[in-house]
């Protein structure tokens, strides 16, 4: 993780733009020559005019006349389709390059760990895998190339004024050092504004994406006024974000057509007299407010994209921050296992989701201490109050976080030295909130693993007790699924995530809360599931229901990230004063639980 407090320059953040074209250097390299090119072509158009008016017009050589027009003609078309391709190139150059950075940062961001997840909005995320991502392609198709290109264009304009008349050329450009001073205050105006503007970017998208995935919530409680008038504040502040950029362009602009005219006003006034002394022909008087004008357009235009690169360059890194974040679990083991027995020991784990927690303080930890085994084909069932640290053991034993101390081993081997991935094929979790993706119920059980057949899934549907009501949808396993299965009862979506379970051939299995949202009815449908998929492997049920867990070979009571007890279910219950018979008792009881 980048803990550097120094913030980037812009040059080192340029380096890292551009070296994100190596991939693409013959099109970069191009679009540079084409730039090359422009320029000196452009800078034909007012030389010919210049030709015409001296050599032809006033000497009434229409032969000569009509070839310069078609010379004229031939120089403009020429200077367009080069324009074409210069634009064309370097828009390919930044798509592309966008492209391909777009799927390293969503990957990226996959193989976070899940605390990063738990400290970084959603909507965060989005900005900077789609809105930064474009203003970044503007560093090529904007900015960078562009932006030489205009320079080079600046100098050659400036250089053929000069050989046409060094005394015009320097009464135009006298009111440069106003120009410059106006750019300067113009470029450091917009980008703290553009800076705003991509913090309040992700600030509304952040607040979008929470609010409408969570719009029954919002709903359920009539919270609609309160939540629009947060979303106004919001709004307003991205508003006035967006206006402070437009206040430094509606002022910078119009300063910068004020200075061309007083250019032109000067260079007519000089010129003109100029003329009727004979120090300059009709053509060049002609020809210099062309000149002027391609000199002032690439001033005008370099201000706007010395801004489109800075914005460019406050997206990249914004990016480049998440890119730099390896706050990953690390990958160090090489075991890829092709089956495992399936044994579990946990022995003294210590874990805290507060990072760089002092091992020597042992109070307040998530878990502390916690020791236990499950033999290979096992079922452990754990149960305890909400916050005792349950969902952290599954979490732990398919390595989403790494313990503080002790250790966890699998079929004998330390979990840290299995390939991470290999290892979580071999472990298979259902949740108590299922998630489904917007797609087919096909491809949500199988994850889009083309290797697992139809006919698996089907089989597999069977087993579970799904197959009937999955063949009842509207198009059976090709049923689109809307987002997050919105369409299906939580235990039609609890019967697919068996399903989903059950085809990847876990060794081992872990049931989060998984009949805990559901009906009497469906339940019984579920029991006959999770005993489908129990059977023969290793399998950990954390429940609230305990007539889910009696089955259990062993059944371990937590309480504040500790094991209080653990034994069968007879063995517990026989045990005056015990959690697990307090559960039970309440339970029976009808009294809820948490």
């Amino acid at each position: 993780m980048n803990t550097s407090p120094k913030k980037p320059t812009n040059w080192y953040l340029l380096r890292r733009v551009l070296q994100l074209a190596s991939p693409y250097r013959l099109l970069f390299i191009f679009s540079v020559l084409l730039s090359l090119t422009i320029a000196p072509v452009a800078i034909l158009r007012p030389y010919i005019t210049q030709l015409t008016v001296d050599g032809y017009i006033l000497r009434y050589d229409a032969e000569g006349l009509r070839f310069m027009i078609m010379l004229a003609f031939a120089v403009l078309i020429l200077e367009a389709v080069l324009s074409y391709i210069f634009s064309y190139i370097t828009s390919l150059l930044g798509q592309s390059i966008i492209r391909d950075l777009r799927v390293r940062t969503f990957r990226h961001i996959n193989y976070q760990r899940l605390s990063y997840f738990d400290n970084t909005p959603v909507g965060a995320n989005i900005t900077r895998t789609i809105s930064d991502m474009e203003t970044i392609n503007t560093v090529f198709s904007e900015g960078i190339i562009t932006i030489v290109a205009d320079i080079l264009s600046l100098i050659v304009v400036l250089v053929m004024m000069l050989l046409v008349s060094w005394k015009l050329t320097l009464v135009c450009v006298s009111i440069f050092p106003i120009l410059m001073i106006a750019t300067y205050w113009f470029k450091n105006a917009v980008k703290r504004s553009y800076e705003e503007v991509r913090n309040q970017v992700s600030r509304l998208n952040t607040f979008l994406q929470e609010r409408i995935s969570g719009v029954r919530i919002v709903q359920i409680f009539n919270a609609e006024e309160k939540q629009g008038a947060k979303f106004d504040d919001i709004n307003e502040r991205y508003t006035r974000a967006n206006l402070n950029s437009i206040f430094a362009y509606a002022l910078f602009f119009p300063i910068v057509e004020i200075l061309s005219a007083a250019a032109l006003g000067l260079m007519v006034w000089y010129g003109a007299g100029a003329v009727l002394d004979g120090v300059a022909t009709v053509g060049v008087l002609i020809a210099f407010p062309l000149y002027l004008g391609m000199l002032f357009r690439p001033v005008r235009m370099l201000a706007d994209k010395f801004n489109s690169l800075q914005m460019g360059l406050i997206a990249a890194n914004r990016v480049f921050e998440l890119l730099d974040n390896s706050d990953q679990v690390p990958n160090n083991g090489s075991i890829k296992p092709e089956k495992l027995r399936g044994e579990v020991v946990f022995e003294e784990v210590y874990f805290s989701y507060q990072p760089n927690k002092n091992p020597a303080d042992e109070e307040n930890w998530t878990l502390g201490g916690v020791s236990f085994r499950v033999p290979a084909g096992e079922t452990l069932a754990i149960v305890g109050s909400t916050g005792a640290g349950k969902t952290t053991i599954i979490s732990i034993l398919n390595r989403f976080y790494d313990i503080s101390k002790g250790s966890v081993s699998i079929d004998g081997m330390n979990i840290n030295e299995f390939d991470i991935y290999a290892l979580r094929r071999r472990i298979a979790i259902v949740l108590q909130d299922v998630f489904l993706f917007s797609g087919s119920v096909l491809d949500n059980i199988r994850l889009n693993d083309q290797s697992i057949s139809r006919e698996k899934v089907e089989q597999a549907a069977r087993m579970i007790g799904a197959h009937e009501f999955i063949e009842r949808l509207p198009q059976g396993y090709d049923y689109e699924v809307r987002e997050r299965g919105a369409t299906l009862s939580m235990g039609q979506r609890q019967l697919i995530s068996f399903v989903r379970a059950l085809v990847f051939e876990p060794d081992i299995l872990i049931l989060d809360e998984a009949t805990s949202s559901v009906d009497p009815e469906t339940e019984a449908v579920i029991q006959h599931a999770i005993q489908t998929l129990i059977a023969r492997r290793t399998s950990i049920i954390i429940a609230h229901r305990l007539s889910t867990i009696q089955h259990a070979q062993q059944i371990m009571v937590m309480e504040r990230g500790q094991v209080a007890e653990i034994g069968t279910h007879q063995s517990l219950l026989q045990r005056e004063g015990g959690h697990y018979r307090s559960l039970v008792e309440a339970a029976s009881a009808g009294v809820a639980n948490d």
